[in-house]
């Protein structure tokens, strides 16, 4: 794809050819000339564009999650989305984030190697402030680890997380992330080699009035095996056939509910009176024949007329007609 002249280049470029300095001809026979681009092997391109498309799919629905979490547990309001999605070397990576972060290493079996979640200090230190009792603001730039109280409660918000990312993962792929360790400082975090290709998703995050980056790196090494999953033709029969498996055990649930069935033998009003001075022995008066049909429900719902009986001993009913639906809605009526 040609590069795209911005409005200023276009204004230059008139302007030389209106003076002389440049001619249409030259120009195009510029344009005509072979190009050669530039590949540079260190920045070898392993993601398709598909593939990165497909990422970000499954990162914006895990941004969605992430955003109705922290915002339950922060009590303010938070928005989190897809910022960008590309691939370069894990050096370029670790040479981008700040000289103190917050780095949360995780691992996903049955996937083999590590990822990282890395979180600007701005937002960290803004979420412990918010949970300690603040407003979510620092009062100073933080320059500095961890306490282990503060640790900890990171630690806490980022097991959960990974939750929601296995959930945003489940489509593609089942696993099962789990959060390893905690670091600060990224020269210490050598999960892959320098030239190894990763994808970093960011997350634009804002909480309260503190806004930042959340970076997932994802090492080519690491998820290579579910790549091919990764298109967007495998996602969409994937996710046909999920709500087929979906209906399907909903099905199943709702044939092994319990519901409670009655049989009204009938009915009568009586006075609250009448109903104080009842007592042992005393007959109540029915609106209902012996020998007429009773009505059995199914929670309060009318559904059979049946025929009282015994069976080896022990009271029961016999169906013999089903109420329709539009009988019992005329009745009620």
């Amino acid at each position: 794809m040609a590069d795209i002249l911005t409005q200023s280049e276009i204004d230059s470029l008139l302007a030389a050819i209106t003076s002389g300095e440049m001619s249409a001809n030259e120009l195009k026979e510029e344009e005509d000339k072979k190009k050669v681009k530039l590949y540079d092997f260190k920045r070898a391109l392993r993601f398709s564009k598909d593939q990165l498309r497909g990422l970000s799919r499954i990162h914006d629905n895990y941004s969605r999650m992430l955003t109705t979490y922290l915002s339950a547990q922060l009590r303010t309001f938070v928005k989190i989305e897809v910022a960008a999605v590309e691939q370069l070397p894990y050096e370029e990576f670790i040479r981008s984030i700040p000289t103190t972060t917050i780095l949360n290493v995780f691992s996903a079996p049955p996937l083999e190697g590590r990822m990282v979640m890395e979180v600007n200090p701005k937002i960290a230190f803004g979420m412990i402030d918010r949970l300690m009792g603040g407003i979510g603001v620092e009062a100073e730039p933080q320059n500095r680890s961890l306490t282990e109280i503060e640790a900890l409660i990171m630690e806490r918000i980022f097991r959960r997380t990974l939750d929601f990312f296995r959930d945003a993962w489940k489509g593609v792929a089942a696993i099962e992330p789990q959060l390893d360790f905690l670091e600060t400082n990224p020269q210490f975090m050598q999960i892959v080699s320098p030239n190894e290709t990763v994808a970093v998703i960011s997350l634009n995050t804002e909480i309260g009035e503190t806004s930042g980056m959340i970076n997932l790196c994802l090492p080519h090494v690491v998820i290579e095996d579910i790549l091919p999953k990764l298109t967007a033709h495998h996602m969409l029969s994937n996710k046909k056939s999920g709500n087929t498996s979906d209906r399907v055990a909903v099905k199943k649930r709702l044939k092994r509910a319990r519901l409670p069935i009655t049989v009204e033998l009938g009915t009568c009003h009586i006075t609250l009176k009448e109903l104080t001075e009842l007592s042992a022995g005393d007959v109540i008066p029915l609106d209902q024949a012996a020998d007429a049909p009773l009505v059995v429900k199914l929670g309060k719902r009318p559904k059979f007329l049946a025929q009282a009986g015994t069976v080896k001993g022990r009271l029961a009913v016999q169906i013999q007609e089903t109420i329709d639906e539009e009988d019992d809605e005329d009745e009620r009526q």
